[in-house]
């Protein structure tokens, strides 16, 4: 039923899950790096232009995975697993290509990699995925409309 009246229509489902998917991850991010007086990534020699970059691929894939779900007409909670396991798998590999990319050399870019992936990043990256993942399919389950006026309403609809 994507085009059904009044139902929030899958891609406007998408739209904000995935601004809420970021806004997640920046949030747990910093709090992340106030909680351990540690900067993000933090990997001597690396560029700070990877992370971002890489959180922005990861918001990508995110997107990429969630869309199909969301065009379901009873998408499933079990789902959000693999947007999680792909958002941060995706976050990973490109924080390894973009610091190779921007200077850095193999060590660095692994040691990077690894210092997110034992960390809390990678666990940042899927928290916000499944959070903002489970929402998104939550309202595309309840089948919520969109919200009206009093007066916008039909009197069929009462």
């Amino acid at each position: 039923m994507p085009g059904a009246p009044g139902r929030f229509p899958p891609a406007a489902l998408l739209a904000f899950a995935v601004v809420g998917f970021v806004a997640l991850v920046v949030f747990g991010s910093g709090m992340l790096s106030l909680a351990t007086d540690r900067d993000v990534i933090a990997t001597p020699g690396m560029s700070p232009v990877p992370g971002p970059l890489a959180f922005g691929v990861a918001a990508i894939a995110f997107a990429g995975v969630l869309w199909p779900v969301l065009r379901a007409e009873r998408p499933r909670y079990t789902t959000v697993i693999v947007v999680a396991l792909a958002s941060a798998l995706a976050h990973l590999a490109a924080l390894w290509v973009l610091a190779l990319v921007f200077g850095g050399d193999l060590a660095t870019a692994t040691a990077a990699v690894a210092g997110v992936a034992t960390g809390w990043g990678s666990a940042v990256v899927a928290g916000s995925a499944v959070v903002a993942g489970w929402a998104a399919i939550a309202v595309r389950r309840t089948a919520a409309h969109q919200p009206r006026w009093p007066w916008e309403r039909d009197e069929d609809d009462e």
